[in-house]
């Protein structure tokens, strides 16, 4: 592996290469969902109803994998920064040993459940098997999307974020031959309707997994020997789901949120939970410029902790925060001025397109809250402290959100802006909260010269509980 440019190389610079190809790729990855839906409604309602349907379950399933990339990443980094390549090494061997016991485990129980859980959601005995037919190749496939995780997140640990806007391109391009083909067949493939989308994913992801596969060999951060150490260490396997797990449930909490908003939108009809719908996909949008400050806030937070250099620690919160305000500054007064057009690219009814503006006009002064959450909390899960961010996601998506709503709805009487409102209030209240508290975990880190963590394939030392 080259020299660490990530403890050295002035921050400003290195926040722009890491970022920009995340928010690039991301781009791909919606435009790769887009697809998938436009597809499915060309096979029949039903078909894009199920996957609709399927979506929170995809997501419950996935988070544990995200969640893992992210301690990963925040492991690996922290040893990275202290020059332990060895402990970087088998961490990511046994990283990928976690993944595969927990993507088996996540495979037995998605096949036994997702009938409960699709029923649940609403989805019709008419086509509930279509669903069942969706999510059954999926839940088979886990371990490849488990594999892709990790392998990203070995990447992004080192600061080679291009590499998987790569893979997200070429999925997306793949995706678009693929899903035509394997739903209505041809060239000797027969039509699989919505089991060819399911089919063209897990191919993409395979392809991943020897794209990134490779590239992470040609890294050497796995180094020769380390497969010796691919049994189980529980030490190892306590710190990565210290670090994981809460990650995971908090990406999972946010689905959860979701749900909750579209609860309590729904009792104003039809209409306002369209508008809503319209308003996250705008909202989704305007937000990929600063997506990238995830990872960028995690990688360097962690290699730079792990480093002993708290003062590179805080210039990346600080400068993070920065850009993304002028971005948000920009992305504010779009939505604000914009709001009317961009309602009415995805609707042409008059009540919706009234809700949405709404809505809109509230959500471009959230926009920046957004970018204080990301920040703060990738900078918290660098500094290894992720059951903070866990609890801020927990009150933020589902505590704050059924309180407030219910008290504005149920007990106040307040229209549809309350609603818009509530959430206002809640994500600032959030985001300053979580904030504070990362500026103090980041003003607290020990000055250069405290004894490192133990070099072995597993630090037991962990400072979540440090002040």
């Amino acid at each position: 592996m080259e020299e660490n440019r990530l403890i050295t190389a002035p921050i400003p610079g290195l926040i722009r290469e890491i970022a920009v190809p995340v928010s690039i790729g991301m781009l791909f990855n919606t435009l790769y969902n887009v697809v998938d839906t436009w597809f499915a409604g060309m096979v029949s309602t039903e078909a894009l109803a199920a996957l609709g349907v399927s979506l929170p379950v995809f997501i419950i399933m996935v988070s544990f994998g995200s969640g893992l990339g992210i301690g990963a990443k925040a492991l690996i980094g922290d040893a990275l920064g202290r020059g332990d390549k060895n402990a970087a090494s088998e961490y990511a061997v046994q990283t990928i040993g976690f993944s595969l016991c927990l993507s088996l485990l996540l495979t037995v129980l998605g096949l036994k459940f997702s009938p409960f859980l699709f029923r649940v959601m609403g989805a019709e005995e008419s086509w509930l098997p279509i669903c069942l037919e969706y999510m059954d190749i999926l839940f088979y496939s886990a371990p490849l999307f488990f594999f892709v995780y990790m392998l990203t997140a070995f990447l992004n640990a080192l600061g080679l974020t291009r590499i998987f806007r790569n893979f997200l391109i070429i999925g997306f391009c793949l995706n678009v031959i693929l899903d035509p083909w394997f739903i209505f067949g041809g060239a000797g493939v027969p039509a699989m309707g919505v089991s060819g989308i399911a089919l063209a994913t897990v191919l993409v992801q395979a392809v991943g997994v020897v794209y990134l596969g490779g590239r992470v060999r040609q890294t050497g951060l796995i180094r020769p020997g380390a497969w010796r150490h691919w049994r189980p260490a529980p030490p190892a396997w306590k710190n990565i789901a210290m670090q994981g797990l809460p990650a995971g449930l908090n990406t999972m909490s946010i689905a959860l949120g979701v749900f909750l908003i579209a609860h309590f939108t729904g009792q104003f009809g039809k209409t306002a939970l369209a508008a809503y719908g319209v308003g996250m996909r705008v909202e989704q949008i305007v937000l990929l410029p600063v997506i990238g400050l995830n990872t960028t806030v995690l990688t360097l937070t962690a290699q730079n902790f792990g480093a002993g250099k708290p003062e590179r620690v805080r210039a990346v919160l600080k400068i993070s925060l920065w850009w993304g305000g002028w971005i948000m500054a920009a992305g504010t007064a779009a939505v604000w001025f914009g709001a009317p057009f961009f309602m009415k690219i995805f609707s042409d009814d008059p009540e919706v397109i009234a809700i949405g503006i709404g809505y809109l006009r509230v959500d471009a002064f959230v926009l920046y809250a957004y970018v204080i959450l990301f920040v703060s909390v990738a900078g918290l899960q660098g500094l290894r402290r992720p059951i903070f961010p866990l609890w801020i996601g927990l009150g933020r998506q589902i505590i704050a959100p059924w309180a407030v709503f219910h008290v504005i709805v149920n007990i106040w009487g307040k229209g549809i802006s309350g609603i818009w409102w509530g959430i206002f209030g809640i994500t600032w209240a959030a985001a300053l909260i979580t904030w504070f508290y990362a500026r103090h975990a980041a003003a607290s880190i020990p000055a250069p010269g405290v004894p490192p963590l133990p070099v072995t394939a597993a630090p037991r030392h962990t400072r979540e509980n440090e002040p």
